[in-house]
This record gives structure tokens, C-alpha cells and sequence, in this order.
């Protein structure tokens, strides 16, 4: 089993930056990549962005490209989104989830383990 806590989310204005954390625990040698997704009220949970542990190859939604970056510390077990230039279409819940091979990082239905979640709130 691998636990994972998100932590950094907020409410901030658009334009503004704010990074994520997410800090696994447990089973961690089972981890293969990491990804990042969200889910706004009324809508489906999207994929975000997504990073290979031993690469650190990312990949990012178009909508995201060029504004988040996705990190990794594997010292530490931890991966971070840093979001620059919110908008308020940004806004969701964001959770962070662990596959445990190499499939493919957009399909949710492969990643094994998830966080709780944390708000993210946008202003115009």
C-alpha cells in the first residue's frame, strides 16, 4: 500500500502561482510514476500532468502546457505541481495518484493509489 497526502492548495487570485505537494508513504518502491489530476464541480476528474520516478520524463494536458511543472524528489518521495499563471478555469479539486508500471499516464483507471485531494480556488 502507498499513502499519499496532497498539500499546497488555496485560494488565490488569476495570474497568481501556487505549487502543489504531494508526499508518499508505505510502499514506495512500488511506485512508478505519479500523476497529478483534477476534478471541478460538475465535471469529470481530467488528468493534469504526469512524471516517470526514474526518468523524471513529464507529461502535461495541453491547457497546462507552458503554465505547471511537475517535479519529483525521490530523496524526499515526494512530487510537486507548480502552477504558475492561474485562471480561474484552474480551479478543482486536485489530487495526486500512483501507477505502479508503465501504462498509459493519461488513463485513470491505471493509477493504483490516490490522495485526498486538495482545493484549489482561482479568482477572476
Amino acid at each position: 500500500q502507498v499513502q499519499l497526502v496532497e498539500s499546497g492548495g488555496g485560494l488565490v487570485q488569476a495570474g497568481d502561482s501556487l505549487r502543489l505537494s504531494c508526499a508518499a508513504s508505505g510502499r514506495t518502491s512500488s511506485m512508478y510514476s505519479v500523476g497529478w489530476f483534477r476534478q471541478a464541480p460538475g465535471k469529470e476528474r481530467e488528468f493534469v500532468a504526469n512524471i516517470r520516478l526514474r526518468s523524471a520524463y513529464p507529461q502535461y494536458r495541453d491547457s497546462v502546457k507552458g503554465r505547471f511543472t511537475i517535479a519529483r524528489d525521490n530523496a524526499k518521495n515526494t512530487v510537486s505541481l507548480q502552477m504558475y499563471s492561474l485562471k480561474p478555469e484552474d480551479t478543482a479539486l486536485y489530487y495526486c495518484a500512483v501507477m505502479t508500471g508503465p501504462w498509459e499516464e493519461t488513463d485513470q483507471g491505471k493509477y493504483v493509489y490516490w490522495g485526498q485531494g486538495t482545493q484549489v480556488t482561482v479568482s477572476s
